[in-house]
């Protein structure tokens, strides 16, 4: 007994946990949509508490949190509306164009921000810089200027851009681009629309938005000790907003981590008390309606608005509605409005039936984590696929709304309510995406974590992001293999061309004799 205590003395002396050094980590939230920032503000709370000091640049008024600053350009709300006017197009060309306004707008407004230029001329150093992967590349510069690594988050998932930028190959074949209504299982002609779009997307990328934002890097990283072309291919690191369970299988690399639900760190909370008395008070039970955070119902038109008031006051059920204001002219009686709901808590209870949204990432992982099915009224982005996989997989069905009419709505919900296989396959979807050997948060904080304990972990870079277009895809490897038997048969047929032509000649002769 005494021999094995020392032995367990000694083990427990000996042994030395992966232990992370309290780390300075930025992160970087343009967008004036707090969809972004929710994604990733448990995780970062979450940093913080484990002792790493965490600034945050964004667009918000923010509390005070221990070990976190924050640094807030509260500008981009200015032009917030005028902005998301822009992407009012119809043409993909159009709408790519439109994108490119957005993010030079609010990157322009970041980076000039009175607080974040002190933050520049500081010379303070980081550990490690966290930008979102939307296309903003002079955000992703602030890495080294502040001597760091760089690591990537997106909210949606992920797209080809994310999979250029890590060396990763994902076929056009089956990964439908972000913003389009198709899902992995393509037919012949979505498949040549989304390899139409995809190269559109390119096009675009090389020829107008590279080009404007390599005039913003060099305004201003004048004296960048990196080029862009150089910060691009330094990644170290993605978070992703998405899991198999509710997108399809599709290939990763090890350092690109799948983090959906992220966000949810659901420790079941007591619902105010006249939202708990309007849900639990109700035998017919509960809708919950939430357009997010980027969606304005003024946007939508008084018509979309009536139709949505006239549908739900012929329900028997009660509605909890996310509403730009407090009060809301007409509203029914069986309507309660309010500018925020504790979303989660709402969700997880029992007597609320199903979740009326447009479709965002985030509304779309918190649905499935508390098993509700959905009705989709999605707007833009990657809000047309995340409904069009609910409806695919079963557990949601979706409506246009810009064109809403009542009777649709009407049966949309009832269809819902009154069929068990939504439901039902909205548990089993629920149970899969729990059915997890690690909670989301506890992996990126581990990935994070390992980032920085080994340096930028640079022996998970890939050799793909070495490679050209023409070594990556085996072009001339392949050109090899077809040319030198293509070039031994063209060698033996004019080999067998001449002796054929002197026996031809020698034959010739011999009739001449």
């Amino acid at each position: 007994m005494r021999l094995f205590c020392l032995i367990f003395v000694f083990c427990t002396m000996g042994f030395k946990p992966f232990l992370t050094d309290s780390a300075k980590i930025l992160a970087t939230f343009p967008f004036p949509g707090r969809s972004q920032y929710i994604f990733l503000e448990t995780y970062l709370k979450a940093l913080a508490a484990k002792g790493h000091q965490v600034t945050v640049i964004n667009t918000f008024k923010n509390g005070e949190s221990p070990n976190m600053r924050f640094i807030e350009a509260h500008k981009a709300h200015d032009h917030h509306q005028e902005m998301m006017e822009l992407l009012n197009e119809t043409f993909h060309w159009q709408v790519l164009n439109a994108w490119d306004k957005i993010v030079i707008k609010f990157t322009e407004l970041i980076m000039e921000d009175e607080d974040v230029q002190r933050l520049l001329r500081s010379g303070e150093t980081f550990d490690l810089v966290l930008a979102e992967m939307e296309q903003m590349e002079p955000l992703y510069g602030l890495a080294q200027h502040f001597n760091a690594t760089l690591a990537g988050f997106l909210s949606f998932g992920t797209d080809h851009r994310v999979d250029e930028a890590f060396g990763n190959i994902s076929p056009i074949s089956y990964s439908p681009l972000v913003t389009s209504s198709r899902t992995d299982r393509m037919t012949f002609m979505e498949r040549l629309v989304n390899h139409y779009e995809y190269l559109v997307e390119k096009i675009h990328r090389h020829l107008v938005h590279l080009p404007a934002m390599q005039k913003m890097y060099d305004k201003y990283f004048p004296n960048a000790r990196q080029t862009m072309t150089e910060v691009l291919n330094s990644f170290a690191m993605v978070l992703i907003g998405q899991h198999f369970s509710l997108s399809h299988a599709r290939p990763y690399l090890p350092n690109m981590i799948e983090v959906g639900g992220l966000h949810i760190s659901h420790q079941p909370k007591s619902l105010p008390e006249d939202i708990k008395e309007f849900i639990e008070s109700s035998p017919d039970g509960v809708m919950y309606f939430s357009m997010g955070s980027n969606v304005k119902f003024a946007d939508l038109g008084n018509e979309t608005r009536e139709t949505l008031q006239k549908t739900f006051a012929k329900l028997h059920q009660r509605i909890l509605w996310k509403f730009d204001e407090d009060e809301m002219p007409g509203k029914p009686d069986n309507v309660m409005v309010r500018k925020w709901f504790p979303q989660a808590d709402v969700l997880s209870h029992p007597n609320v039936k199903i979740f009326i949204t447009h479709g965002g990432q985030l509304s779309t992982i918190e649905s499935v984590y508390f098993g509700k099915p959905i009705l989709g009224l999605p707007c833009y982005f990657d809000q047309y696929m995340n409904v069009l996989r609910a409806q695919r997989m079963g557990f949601g069905l979706a409506l246009d709304v810009n064109n809403l009419k009542q009777e649709d709505l009407e049966h949309a919900i009832q269809t819902l309510l009154s069929t068990p296989s939504f439901a039902k396959t909205a548990a089993e979807v629920s149970a899969r995406f729990h059915d997890q050997p690690q909670a989301p948060l506890d992996r990126a904080i581990w990935w994070t974590e390992y980032i920085i304990r080994h340096k930028g972990a640079s022996h998970l870079r890939s050799a793909s992001r070495d490679m050209n277009f023409i070594q990556l895809h085996s072009l001339d490897t392949l050109a090899a293999l077809f040319a030198i038997p293509l070039l031994v048969v063209v060698i033996f047929l004019k080999i067998c061309r001449k002796v054929m032509g002197k026996h031809c000649t020698h034959t010739k002769k011999l009739k001449a004799t």
